[in-house]
């Protein structure tokens, strides 16, 4: 498996601009490996890490993750893992020993650490859900929460470095809050991308690619913006210049 060419850095302001393609994660949200690896192929050198979501992984488990890896990309693997902190730590056990990049988990403190102690010395990044990019603040309301939107992504995200994470999951707009509370040091990854112009379909709070790497995102997810046009390897191409330009801002 590949490394990533570029620290993982988490500051708003680095010495040398981060190389965008290097950050940029497309998510492979299909049924099958026969799907998956169509966009792969489509897509070529130009992309190095894919996203392995709930999806895919149900139809195929680990062995198309071993596929990816033999040619050399990177894998997040996106389960947002939530259960008894006994089973965390078996599944994050086994999420090691695959050889993966990132994880996402799911949950309160007491989850997370056991996922942080399942991880130990290893170069797995796990990656808390603060709250989903399809959400907005009717739907907190709905699940019980009385307090701001930005309020619980802030709370989550504190509590989750506290924890042990290395990131979190969090939309665009509150990628520069997450990074001026925890002091930059947590990742950002930032799914709910759309290039400017485009449907927002099921995101609620999405944003472009450059104005989410200037506001602090370390890694973009990007699914149908690119998956789903005519021509996937241009619309990688078209996002990747974007981030450039936001990260370039960062410097």
């Amino acid at each position: 498996m590949s490394s990533d060419p570029t620290p993982m850095t988490t500051s708003l302001s680095n010495t040398a601009p981060i190389d965008a393609r290097s950050r940029l994660m497309v998510a492979l949200d299909v049924p099958t490996a026969r799907d998956a690896r169509r966009i792969v192929d489509q897509l070529g050198d130009r992309v190095d890490f894919f996203k392995v979501g709930l999806e895919l992984f149900t139809g195929t488990g680990l062995e198309f993750v071993r596929e990816l890896q033999s040619r050399n990309k990177q894998i997040f693997l996106d389960l947002k893992v939530f259960d008894i902190g006994e089973t965390v730590k078996r599944t994050v056990k086994v999420v090691v020993d695959a050889g993966v990049s990132f994880l996402t988990i799911h949950g309160n403190t007491e989850i997370i650490m056991a996922a942080a102690e399942a991880r130990g010395s290893s170069s797995l990044k796990l990656l808390s859900v603060t709250v989903l990019t399809s959400l907005d603040v009717k739907d907190i309301r709905d699940l019980g929460y009385e307090c701001s939107l930005q309020e619980l992504v802030l709370h989550r995200a504190v509590k989750a470095l506290e924890a042990g994470c290395d990131g979190v999951i969090s939309s665009p707009r509150e990628a520069k809050l997450i990074k001026e509370a925890t002091h930059g040091d947590l990742l950002v990854v930032t799914p709910g991308i759309r290039p400017l112009g485009a449907q927002l379909q099921d995101q609620k709070r999405a944003g472009d690619p450059r104005s989410a790497t200037e506001n602090g995102a370390d890694y973009l997810v990007v699914g149908r913006p690119i998956t789903a046009v005519p021509d996937p390897a241009a619309a990688a191409d078209a996002i990747i210049a974007e981030m450039q330009l936001g990260f370039n801002s960062r410097v």
